[in-house]
């Protein structure tokens, strides 16, 4: 049996960019990307906390060190530079990796700083 389960996520990337008129796409910054371990050309799910769109698109490399998060193509109408995103990338794993798998997470402040990693979310309290 095999899973799909959460593989990466950069939280609260802020939007940079919301480019219309250039190939679809996500552009993200390369270190972030190699950070969360996403590879270009990765499908990746957006989740837009400002506005509550939720959409599908792909990860391309954007300039390393510039804290780009670009929004391209069709997908630029569900984003606004500003906005606070989610970014995740799924993989399928097998049933033996299931109890060692830990998603990498990357955990960002204004500017697309990060703040801390980590490999668990924190159980949520009642």
């Amino acid at each position: 049996m095999q899973a799909i389960m959460l593989k990466a996520k950069l939280h609260m990337a802020r939007v940079t960019h919301a480019v219309l008129n250039y190939e679809g796409s996500c552009a993200i910054d390369g270190d972030l990307l190699d950070m969360a371990g996403v590879r270009e050309y990765e499908q990746i799910q957006i989740y837009n906390v400002d506005n509550g769109k939720r959409f599908t698109t792909y990860a391309i490399r954007g300039e390393e060190g510039s804290k780009i998060i670009s929004v391209n193509g069709a997908a630029a109408h569900q984003a606004d530079v500003g906005d606070r995103v989610i970014i995740c990338a799924f993989a399928n794993y097998a049933e033996s990796e299931l109890a060692s798998h830990k998603p990498s997470m990357v955990y960002l402040m204004e500017g697309n700083e990060v703040s801390h990693t980590a490999n668990a979310i924190p159980v949520q309290m009642a």
